[in-house]
């Protein structure tokens, strides 16, 4: 929020509202306007002691102190505390447009609703042997992936958080199929859902290629087509025609953002099984909201009664911990990577990023190896995207079968921090071309040369393409003018669009470390700018970093990015608040 005026929406609403409720102070309308603003930051509310006492930007009126502020927009028209209507609702010291606030208020009732719900009638021992058989030892202590379907099994919402690597998928493929055992042959109505079409696709074909759920031919579907949005603001499922399912799994729940979370919860039945997979680490929504990170922020250990009750269904011994909050015996915590060893250059950068320490980070990458440092050189960073893709490259010009070429292209991705400026995708996308161009001039002058990489940029459902798909141009005969986009489809195979048939689509050897999410790749190149940016954080560093499954290497400055590790993605809102105070 740290900006130098207020955009011209938000300003303009504030003045509308203030006129209408008749409220004539500069000041107070000012805060509507900061408050309206601040979801467009990623905010779900505005803090109001991040701006009282001072002007919020250059030009600006000073506002009052803090606790002058409250009195006043607690008598002001504009403003109403809980429970009363107006376009503003004062909470505390935090001020929410109204829908705002009732996203919030809606999302934390509805996950403690389903926290407290008492435990799901289940023979105790019967659930032992089906997960002792699932979860063969493997030698951890405790066991965490064993332990978290438990908690699934037993309790009606349960939060999987883990890096990549640490087994959530696994985890929810065995939790399914528990579910399945444990029903006796009662079919069982499962739905699968993302927040992308392409974390969708992924989350489907992992567990398609899972022993323990390939045969339940289990579908994904974003969010918003599972609600059943068609174009407005409402979706076809709520609380008046909740969604027929008797469990849900939502992978990659870092990106749910606070009104389509509150949304999906409010079309559930209250008896169906909530299972959140995702990375509390990673970047947030970029719509407003932090909804993972503010439900496992109550993650400090599960409550005797719980503690036991686990102990019980897995043969598992679990340390002692703090009286747990509601939402914190629905939460569990995946710590080991099966995918980075413990002394691996990429698993020990990607926990010095997620700490913040900036050292140990400089140095794994000063070492070399399967994490190091790229030239942090325009051109030389040029060349060596193009180097990487030069694979890519050979399988297109070779003819190779689209199975070959998608397999090339993903072993390697460039994410940007930026879309713009010199170190952005928009000029790591030019660059790759213009050295295309160098090799073949066709590339100048066909906007679909074959080998084309694009990145869908809306979704087109009548197309069944998502916002984030990936597909590639390549030679096809039988295509009108001689080329076709290629696409993968869940069930591996592919299926082919003529290029006039394409909805907003942009080139994509390079792409945004926020498109990147549900992604990953053998090789990344993480670019970050060469001058302060405001997207420049700890998360979007760490989302980056563990995009790569064999290598990462990182072209920044290392002022740029120790200043990056000392930053912490902050979302206001009350959400982990309200979820903390919440009494059992």
């Amino acid at each position: 929020m740290n900006r130098p005026s207020v955009p011209v929406l938000p300003a303009e609403f504030a003045r509308v509202v203030g006129s209408l409720a008749g409220e004539t102070s500069e000041g107070l309308v000012l805060c509507a306007a900061l408050a309206a603003d601040a979801t467009s930051g990623g905010h779900v509310c505005l803090d109001l002691a991040r701006v009282a006492g001072r002007a919020p930007f250059d030009g600006a009126p000073e506002l009052p102190p803090l606790d002058e502020l409250l009195v006043r927009l607690a008598a002001s028209p504009l403003a109403t505390r809980p429970g009363g209507f107006a376009p503003l609702v004062l909470d505390g010291a935090r001020l929410y447009l109204h829908r705002y606030w009732r996203y919030e208020v809606s999302l934390a009732d509805e996950l403690l609703a389903r926290a407290r719900a008492p435990a799901v009638p289940m023979e105790i021992d019967r659930v032992r042997g089906v997960l002792d058989r699932l979860f063969p030892p493997s030698g951890d202590s405790p066991d965490m992936q064993k332990i978290a379907a438990a908690l699934a099994i037993l309790r009606g919402l349960s939060v999987i958080s883990g890096g990549p690597g640490t087994g959530k998928t696994s985890t929810a493929a065995r939790i399914l199929a528990a579910l399945v055992e444990l029903a006796g042959g009662k079919r069982l109505a499962i739905g699968l859902a993302a927040p992308t079409g392409k974390a969708a696709a992924r989350l489907e074909a992992s567990l398609a290629a899972q022993p323990a759920t390939r045969d339940l031919g289990l579908r994904a579907v974003t969010l918003h087509r599972l609600l059943g949005f068609s174009g407005g603001a409402v979706p076809r499922f709520d609380a008046a025609n909740p969604l027929p399912l008797e469990v849900l799994v939502v992978d990659e729940a870092s990106m749910i953002d606070l009104a389509l979370a509150a949304k999906l919860v409010r079309a559930l039945p209250p008896a169906t099984r909530l299972i959140l997979l995702g990375d509390k680490d990673q970047l947030a929504s970029v719509e407003a909201g932090a909804v993972l990170a503010s439900i496992a922020a109550g993650a400090q250990g599960f409550s005797p009664k719980t503690r036991t009750a686990l102990a019980r269904a897995t043969g598992e011994h679990l340390p002692a911990g703090r009286e747990a909050t509601p939402l914190g015996d629905s939460v569990v915590l995946l710590e080991r990577s099966y995918r980075f060893g413990a002394a691996s250059g990429i698993g020990r950068l990607a926990r010095a990023v997620r700490s913040g320490d900036a050292d140990t980070a400089l140095s794994v990458l000063d070492e070399g190896g399967e994490a190091a440092w790229q030239s942090h050189d325009a051109e030389a960073l040029g060349a060596a995207v193009f180097a990487a893709y030069e694979p890519y490259f050979a399988a297109v010009a070779s003819g190779a079968d689209p199975a070959a070429c998608f397999a090339a292209l993903a072993r390697f991705r460039a994410l940007a921090a930026l879309r713009g400026g010199p170190f952005g995708v928009e000029a790591i996308n030019r660059s790759v071309e213009r050295r295309l161009a160098a090799r073949d001039q066709a590339v100048l002058h066909r906007r679909w040369y074959p080998g084309r990489p694009v990145m869908v940029m809306r979704n087109d459902y009548a197309l069944r393409l998502a916002n984030g798909d990936v597909g590639i141009a390549l030679d096809d005969a039988s295509a009108s003018g001689g080329i076709a986009i290629v696409f993968e489809t869940p069930e591996g195979g592919f299926r082919k669009l003529s290029p006039a048939r394409m909805p907003e689509c942009e080139t994509v050897y390079a792409m945004t470390v926020h498109k990147s999410q549900g992604s990953e790749f053998d090789d990344v190149l993480l670019v970050l700018p060469a001058e302060p940016s405001p997207v420049l954080s700890r998360e979007l560093v760490y989302t980056g970093v563990t995009r790569a499954k064999r290598r990462v290497a990182v072209a920044s400055k290392p002022e740029m990015l120790r200043a990056a590790l000392g930053t912490r993605v902050e979302r206001d809102s009350g959400l982990a608040e309200r979820l903390a105070a919440a009494r059992r």
